[in-house]
């Protein structure tokens, strides 16, 4: 996948990242404002934004185990 460059709407610092990463929340490196980043420009019919996701916080899922019984 190609990148795609974007800018932060609340100090318009400029950022770039993979297009696979459209609709995940980062932390601004100048602001430190919580932004989504944007739908890839062209593709914003198929355009679904994750929720909860970051880029260096993806938590794995919850897998339910019952404790053994004795």
């Amino acid at each position: 996948m190609a990148d795609f460059k974007f800018n932060c709407k609340h100090c318009n610092q400029k950022m770039q990242c993979n297009e696979n990463m459209a609709g995940r929340q980062i932390q601004c490196p100048a602001c430190n404002h919580l932004i989504t980043i944007p739908a890839v420009p062209g593709q914003t019919a198929d355009h679904k934004p994750e929720v909860g996701n970051t880029w260096a916080t993806i938590l794995p899922r919850a897998t339910s185990k019952t404790p053994p019984q004795e």
